[in-house]
């Protein structure tokens, strides 16, 4: 059975703050009016004043011995009543009075007790979520929202929970048997072989194989794993039109079990676990070819680029001496005396052969203007075939006709066997348009032979085009069909009739209009009032100046520490005692009951042993780094498998992002973090993460140093991290900024969001104004930023030099206003990310107009952003201190990762990922712990009376403290030992 704690199932919590009392459980003056004409003596007005409350609250009827007492007395106080006592209110729970006022509450509440039909309907419902959903918490969650929007008392949870499990349990069977009967005998025969074993590995192991660095071998030998896959999809039914979220779950499950794990499961699931996971894989493993391709040409370019560096410090002493040279002969044309003759003096200062200066000066001249494609073409050779390959196995198409481009490709695929240096510039009647074609590349690949009849140099062709493929997959104008992250973007929006119908109430929510002229005309006056306001103070701004290389910002001073801060930072870290990290962990998952949220990916009901045990353990070995083995040497009475089969079985990114919600939400019960923010403002920074070589997602990273990734985190104003995201380290980071808002599932909720310089992104400001999300990121190179004019007319008498003389496209932004909406529709419906999106628009498409629309909306709500932050020096602090948050988490995480010298040891990309979610996770609850902590020392010292302790004081003070917690040492795992209750309540002022 599904645990209550894991829905969204109402229920009665032990502690009640004054502000849920007064918000929740204060009587209006309509229910007031209603139960004082019901009866006239106090104590059934009271009963029945309860009563209203409550199931307002919760949805059903309560007994009143589970009431807590905070909520009655509070109840009564407002009526004016005696509070009535624990015998009263047992003899009222037995009595029938309280069923006569319970059909009375349902009238005046207008609610309605679920009748046979009813049920029907709701058995229906479960359907519907079932076959979009696997987890029961979830399809429960979907039941408990219809309930409510049809008004309906909530039945008990056991009745949805069996609910859950039986439409679950049909949607499956439904899938697997849908399966079975498509499969004919030669397939099962096929997927039966997977899991034949001859002594060493299956091929369902090779099933699940990951690419390695992108060298010339790995590629080879992934591009034959691809034709393997290709063929055992060969024939498999198509399950498109199964819900992706279903679709990805069960891939899930499938992914995590062995050969002998899937021998041992049902037969019709069985297959479909294994029809789902080759089509998965297949998918992904076209994902990884583009990535391959992408990264090879991008390595091309760069090792070309360093080339031609080297190459012009090689080249020095030539080039001082060609020029030494023109100078001798311009000395000899200048020569005045009559008696030498110019032309032999001329020829005397050559001291090499006239045609070997020509050709040196040919050489540099080629390599002029820092054009290194000339030297891409020695490191082509060893790349040819497997580009070609890559492309074969892509089949990339075009997301807007471009005819040109995709007549060259054609011309490629064509002429991919010839050996010819110098091709003719036609294909079959047509002529190569080659208009397309950077003049750098144009100047290598177009000429003209002894007839003077034009050619292409067939290899630089070849470079450009697939340099050109490289561009496009990255900005979106070409997809590949047979993918998750390089396929059409367009087909995961919102179709008309439902941006129809979503886009009023999405409007109404962000306060802007529908139609793009008043958008535009709003947003254009706003930025006009803007700017003029700006240009009218900033002769009062005395934190800019205008300095011989533009706009200088003065750093603002540094406020002063609160008297007595230091001594009472010390007097807390003395009273926090000495706590292993295990300790630690056993405490707070004890207060979360966080392995509940761990059971097997089937749905079904864990069978392990100890579970919460397995669920620190893993928590143990994967948060902190420690690894199976090491964990079993320093844990007593676990195995290396034990270890590692709960993380194999149980446990996914989306399960670990569930446990982080859970501990925030947790921690945003304290009071203690409402001194240090408001909720409502995040910040978002990337940190790098060490890793070894041999896999795709690592990538040597130019800033850090070494191969690894990164981890990009979204962290609360009040230190808590809500997001985190692992990506290579090549990819922009402002493309993942806003997923963490967007996909932020806890309490805390913020609209504003900091992050590092990256974040100027102009098409990340456009997206996230159309989010309701107000960017604001640290600016450091302000005076290589351009400011937008809000008109072309417009002259401004302080600011003026700002302005580069580029005025917003507004009629671009009307133009494509919809089309944008739809994009921002899409996204709050969960139809596609906004770092899907931004991959693309993050990339300077040619093609794409909506790229174009994005771009020209964040050029303006930027510059808005860019005139406010030189203006308001507060501004600028609170950016700045709240970007430091996020870099003190990234100390507080790379802390806790103490493990394997900080070296992330997995090679599967998943579990990378999974890893650093582990690290989050740990991190977050240490986080927690030490607030609940802080709390209670706070609390004794302001008793003391010792310290000064104000809101001041408390706001400077921070969570992320480590003196107190021992990371070495012999760890020992008691979970009989006495846990102190987590104490939200505490007060400290």
């Amino acid at each position: 059975m599904s645990s209550v704690e894991e829905t969204a199932y109402p229920r009665l919590r032990e502690e009640v703050s004054a502000e849920e009392l007064e918000q929740l459980y204060t009587p209006t003056a309509k229910e007031r009016r209603f139960v004082s004409d019901a009866y006239r003596r106090a104590a059934p007005q009271a009963m029945l004043m309860l009563q209203i409350k409550l199931v307002q609250r919760l949805g059903y009827s309560v007994t009143m011995g589970e009431v807590p007492m905070p909520i009655i007395v509070h109840v009564c106080r407002k009526l004016r009543v005696a509070r009535p006592t624990r015998e009263q209110l047992d003899r009222y729970d037995e009595s029938g009075e309280k069923g006569r006022h319970f059909r009375q509450v349902l009238e005046f509440l207008n609610l309605r007790q679920l009748d046979a039909p009813a049920e029907a309907w709701l058995a229906e419902r479960a359907l519907d979520a079932a076959r979009t959903k696997q987890e029961l918490p979830d399809i429960i969650n979907v039941l408990l929202e219809e309930l409510v929007s049809k008004g309906y008392v909530l039945p008990g949870f056991t009745f949805l929970d069996k609910l859950a499990r039986s439409s679950r349990e049909a949607v499956n069977s439904a899938i697997y048997e849908r399966v079975f009967l498509a499969l004919k005998p030669e397939l099962r025969g096929r997927l039966d072989s997977l899991l034949v074993s001859d002594g060493g590995k299956t091929d369902w192991d090779r099933l699940k194989k990951e690419p390695g660095r992108p060298t010339t071998r790995e590629v080879a030998s992934f591009l034959q794993h691809i034709h393997w896959l290709a063929e055992l999809a060969d024939g498999l039914p198509s399950l498109s039109d199964i819900a992706a979220t279903k679709l990805s779950q069960l891939t899930l499950e499938a992914r995590a079990l062995d050969a002998p794990d899937m021998r041992g499961t049902q037969i019709r699931k069985r297959y479909t676990l294994a029809v789902l996971l080759i089509q998965s894989q297949l998918r992904k493993s076209t994902d990884d070819v583009a990535e391959m391709f992408i990264k090879t040409v991008r390595k091309l370019d760069s090792d070309a680029n360093k080339r031609l560096q080297a190459y012009h410090l090689d080249q020095v002493k030539q080039v001082d001496r060609l020029v030494g040279q023109l100078r001798d002969m311009l000395s000899a044309y200048q020569t005045e005396d009559e008696k030498i003759d110019r032309l032999a003096a001329i020829q005397a200062s050559l001291k090499d052969l006239p045609q070997r200066l020509i050709e040196e000066c040919d050489e540099y001249m080629a390599f002029a203007g820092n054009n290194y494609f000339p030297f891409m073409l020695p490191l082509y050779r060893t790349k040819r075939a497997l580009l070609f390959d890559c492309l074969e196995v892509m089949q990339p198409q075009p997301t807007y006709k471009d005819g040109a481009f995709a007549l060259s490709v054609t011309w490629l695929l064509a002429h991919r066997n010839s050996h010819k240096e110098y091709l003719s510039s036609t294909l079959g009647d047509a002529e190569l348009d080659l208009r397309w074609l950077p003049e750098k590349w144009r100047k290598l690949v177009v000429s003209k032979d002894e007839a003077g009849q034009p050619r292409v140099h067939r290899k630089f062709l070849e470079l450009s085009i697939f340099e050109r493929v490289q561009e496009e997959l990255q900005s979106g104008d070409l997809f590949i069909s047979d993918s998750d992250q390089y396929d059409d973007y367009r087909e995961h929006f919102v179709d008309d009739e439902t941006l129809e119908r979503e886009l009023p109430a999405y409007a109404a929510m962000l306060d802007i209009p529908i139609d793009g002229a008043s958008f535009v005309s709003e947003l254009k006056s706003t930025f006009e009032g803007l700017t003029e306001e700006i240009d009218e103070a900033f002769p009062k701004n005395n934190s800019v100046a205008w300095g011989p290389n533009g706009l200088t910002i003065r750093k603002p001073a540094t406020d002063t520490p609160p008297d007595g801060l230091d001594a009472l930072d010390y007097e807390i870290n003395e009273r926090l005692g000495f706590h292993s990290v295990l300790d630690v962990l056993v405490q707070t998952e004890k207060w979360l009951d966080l392995h509940k949220l761990f059971g097997p990916l089937s749905g079904y009901e864990s069978k392990i042993d100890d579970p919460r045990a397995r669920c620190v353990a893993t928590l143990f070995c994967y948060g902190f780094n420690m690894g199976a083995s090491q964990t079993a040497r320093s844990l007593k009475g676990f195995s290396r498998k034990q270890i590692a089969w709960l993380n194999l079985h149980n446990i996914t990114e989306e399960r670990l992002d569930k446990a982080i919600v859970k501990t925030v939400n947790a921690y945003n019960r304290f009071g203690l973090p409402k001194y240090w923010g408001t909720g409502k403002t995040a910040s978002a920074d990337g940190t790098k993460w060490t890793m070894y070589e041999q896999n795709l997602l690592s990538e040597y990273h130019i800033r850090y140093g070494g191969y690894g990734g990164i981890g990009y985190y979204h962290v609360s104003d009040t230190y808590i991290a809500l997001f985190s995201h692992f990506i290579p380290c090549g990819v922009y980071e402002a493309v993942y900024i806003l997923d963490g808002l967007i996909r932020n599932e806890s309490d805390i909720k913020p609209d504003t969001l900091h992050g590092d310089t990256q974040a100027q992104n102009t098409p990340v400001f456009g997206l996230a104004h159309l989010l309701g999300i107000d960017l604001m990121p640290r600016i450091r190179n302000i005076k290589d930023l351009i400011f937008y004019r809000p008109n072309r007319e417009g002259r401004y008498q302080n600011i003026q030099p700002l302005f580069a003389g580029q005025s917003v496209d507004w009629e671009l932004i009307e133009r494509h206003y919809e089309d944008m909406l739809r994009v921002a529709v899409s996204i709050k419906a969960g139809k596609i990310t906004p770092s899907t999106l931004l991959r693309r628009l993050g990339s300077a498409s040619r093609k794409n107009k909506l790229y174009f629309a994005f771009r020209e909306l964040g050029r303006a709500r930027r510059t808005m952003f860019l005139l406010r932050y030189i203006s308001d020096p507060q501004l600028r602090k609170t950016i700045n201190a709240a970007t430091n948050k996020s870099e003190e988490f990234n100390n507080f995480a790379q802390w806790t990762f103490f493990g394997n010298q900080g070296v992330i040891a997995e090679n599967v990309r998943h579990e990378q990922r999974k890893v650093v979610k582990y690290n989050h996770l740990v991190s977050n609850m240490l986080i927690l712990n030490n607030v609940h902590r802080m709390s209670g020392v706070l609390a004794e010292l302001k008793k003391e009376g010792r310290h000064q302790i104000d809101e001041k004081t408390l706001g400077a003070l921070s969570p992320y403290r480590n003196i107190h917690l021992n990371r070495y040492g012999d760890y020992t795992m008691d979970l009989r030992m006495p846990v102190e209750p987590m104490n939200v309540k505490v007060k400290i002022l």
